[in-house]
């Protein structure tokens, strides 16, 4: 078994997009099938849902029958759980609500190995090939090929995203737009002209230092403006919008031969 590479840092080296999708479902068949079919990266979020570190490992494992990269989110502050995500096989770590260049340097700390940064051994994993390797050669390719997502959500973070850039260990700068428009008092408005000016920002920064930036998309054309803008890395869709949007069409296409549904989700 050998030391699995970034699918999505091989690309942005190449600087060629990188396309990933969220799954929100625990089946380990789901994040096997989009693995097979090799979207770039499959966002795993640990902030938000509450399963455990356990069941994301038996997630990562299907997912290695393809070729996937696992995108994982822990909640802000868990640099612990970080850590075990990434022995547990995640290529990249996309850390929310970051507040400034400290809290960023401080993830890619927790992220990297010596001398990058202080992250903790252990090599018994399969990001190290469940000891399959030397140390020496783990702790390279762990800081070569670990992503680092840096997601901006609140207004004032904005401010400091020409620093968080310019931050070592930093690869991608991400708006968290459902946030931002929360936090600004626009909720749900990702078409307000405040979302489109922070998206210039990130890009200019990410331009400035080097770095790439990433961001979801709604639609094709946002897919495409983006790209036109810089991004090299887009997030599209989640597996339970895909399944309740089908049930969606099923209920309507039947709904005109008399069909009728008892649909709680509008009462």
């Amino acid at each position: 078994m050998n030391m699995r590479n970034s699918k999505i840092k091989a690309k942005l080296r190449r600087n060629e997009p990188g396309l990933c999708t969220q799954l929100h479902l625990t089946d380990a068949s789901v994040f096997e099938l989009a693995s097979v079919m090799g979207f770039d990266g499959l966002w795993m979020d640990l902030e938000h849902h509450g399963y455990s570190l356990e069941t994301a490992g038996q997630l990562m494992r299907a997912a290695r029958v393809g070729t996937s990269d696992i995108v994982a989110r822990p909640a802000k502050g868990e640099f612990m759980r970080m850590g075990r995500l990434l022995e547990l096989g995640a290529q990249a770590i996309m850390y929310p609500r970051c507040d400034n260049a400290d809290e960023a340097a401080e993830v890619v700390r927790w992220a990297k190995f010596a001398p990058m940064g202080t992250r903790g051994f252990d090599g018994s994993g399969p990001d190290a090939a469940y000891t399959g390797t030397s140390i020496k050669q783990y702790l390279a390719h762990a800081n070569a090929e670990s992503l680092i997502i840096i997601q901006l959500e609140d207004h004032q973070a904005l401010n400091q995203v020409e620093a968080i850039a310019a931050v070592p260990g930093v690869d991608v700068l991400m708006l968290g737009p459902a946030d931002f428009s929360i936090l600004g008092g626009f909720p749900g408005d990702f078409a307000h002209p405040k979302i489109a000016s922070a998206l210039e920002k990130v890009a200019l920064a990410a331009r400035n230092a080097g770095k790439y930036w990433a961001r979801t998309v709604g639609t094709l054309e946002e897919a495409k403006h983006s790209l036109d803008m810089g991004a090299r890395l887009l997030f599209y869709d989640a597996d339970i919008l895909m399944i309740k949007q089908r049930l969606e069409a099923i209920q309507s296409q039947f709904g005109t031969l008399g069909f009728t549904f008892d649909n709680r989700l509008l009462q």
